[in-house]
């Protein structure tokens, strides 16, 4: 009897919570969403911005772009906000490249998130200063050997993508170039225009209005093929440097134990939205394309991409900083 009873009060008890999660589902967003970016002006402000949008009216609660100092701090912020899924982070893929060349964190980037979904990709743009006498990355290459140490790359931040395809292209072309750390991606780009820097390897959606209107010069696109993005850009690979490939991701993770059905919730419609022509467009005037993939299609790219960070890591001989 005993045992009937506890069996019964199993099933009672799983049913509750069970309807508990249904109706918990049902109701979300209740309130305010909250999505954590790096950097002002950086690829992921401006992504957000474009998505916060359609994402208001599909969720039927308003979507607050909330940018913090670029590098890790919104990463770790995010994981030890509340899993309920009204704290979403839009990261490159600083967050799960970041422990293998900075010291000191926090957070581990499977154990302490849930994969939303890939909403975007981009390549870098490699830019260099208009008074910098090169135009192309044979002739970058080159000056930089006869001047080793003498340039400067900007990044905006340990981690950011920016600084991952400068050390990248450093390692593959046996150049010495120094580089210096800004809190955004805005920060650094506004250096190089004034010419406190040389290089940066940009986002393309935060250069490609400078090259239009010619403050930097546009050498080349860091994809492994010419991309659509940045016409006219030959690779770096096609360029100087066989086998270079450095992608710009945007990817949406919530903390780690948010209820699948949030998830899920949240997977469905940015993916519906970023879809939309309207969106599709106004993501392509700022050089990102529309990936939009499963929770499941993420987890499997991080879990991917950080076996390739430990393998360059490794290769290159950087240490955490």
């Amino acid at each position: 009897m005993r045992a009937t009873s506890l069996s019964a009060w199993t099933l009672l008890l799983g049913a509750a919570v069970l309807n508990s999660d249904i109706t918990s589902a049902q109701n979300f967003p209740s309130k305010p969403i909250r999505m954590v970016v790096a950097g002002i002006g950086g690829a992921s402000d401006i992504a957000a911005r474009v998505l916060s949008d359609g994402l208001t009216a599909s969720l039927g609660q308003p979507l607050v772009v909330d940018a913090r100092p670029s590098g890790v701090i919104p990463v770790e912020f995010v994981a030890k906000a509340a899993p309920d899924g009204y704290t979403v982070l839009l990261s490159g893929g600083v967050l799960w490249q970041a422990p293998y060349i900075q010291a000191n964190i926090t957070y581990d980037p499977i154990k302490d998130f849930a994969p939303i979904t890939l909403a975007l990709s981009s390549p870098n743009v490699l830019v260099v200063h208009p008074s910098l006498p090169v135009k192309s990355v044979k002739e970058l290459i080159a000056l930089a050997k006869a001047q080793p140490g003498a340039l400067n790359y900007g990044s905006a931040g340990v981690g950011s993508s920016s600084h991952l395809a400068a050390e990248l292209f450093k390692s593959m072309a046996g150049v010495n170039l120094v580089g210096v750390s800004y809190k955004g991606a805005g920060q650094a780009l506004t250096d190089l225009i004034g010419g406190q820097i040389q290089l940066i390897f940009a986002t393309a959606p935060s250069a490609t209005s400078y090259i239009k209107a010619g403050r930097l010069r546009g050498i080349a696109a860091t994809s492994a093929q010419p991309s659509a993005m940045l016409p006219g850009l030959p690779t770096v690979a096609a360029s100087g440097v066989p086998g270079y490939e450095s992608i710009l991701t945007q990817a949406l993770v919530a903390p780690a134990k948010t209820p699948p059905a949030n998830i899920n919730r949240l997977n469905e419609e940015i993916v519906r939205v970023i879809n939309k022509p309207e969106v599709k467009d106004r993501l392509a005037n700022s050089a990102l394309e529309v990936v939009g993939s499963s929770p499941e299609q993420l987890a499997a790219l991080m879990k991917s991409d950080m076996a390739k960070m430990a393998k360059l890591v490794k290769d290159a001989g950087l240490r955490p900083q």
